[in-house]
């Protein structure tokens, strides 16, 4: 094996902790290890629990993200831990839209607005 087929075979793997990073999912490379480790990512639908584990272009990674589940597919290896619209350009979002049943985030425990005020005492009128 010669030098050059070493820095490929380097450049074609990459740590899941490491990706999740570059792609910047997770603000530390050791809160990505942490989520691997607890059994919170899954690599092609298989759980994962090691962060030295290798991702490959084409792999699916779904994982719990804020309040949300993210369904990520690798695009590219990344080298670095660049600015948002390079790391971007590392994955597909494939995470389905979010219903509109649900209440948003930031009015979860806001103080009613007037349209809302009306609504309750419309209910209360009944």
């Amino acid at each position: 094996m010669t030098d050059d087929n070493a820095g490929c075979d380097a450049a074609a793997r990459t740590r899941l902790d490491k990706w999740l990073w570059y792609a910047r999912f997770f603000k530390t490379r050791s809160l990505a290890a942490r989520q691997i480790s607890g059994g919170h990512v899954r690599l092609n639908a298989a759980r994962v629990d090691k962060p030295a584990r290798t991702v490959s272009v084409g792999d699916v990674l779904t994982f719990a993200q804020a309040d949300r589940v993210r369904v990520i597919k690798v695009l590219a290896h990344g080298t670095r831990r660049g600015p948002a619209p390079e790391a971007a350009l590392l994955y597909e979002d494939l995470t389905p839209p979010a219903d509109g049943s649900a209440p948003s985030a930031e009015r979860v425990g806001a103080r009613p607005t007037k349209k809302d005020r009306r609504a309750m005492d419309a209910l209360r009128r009944d």
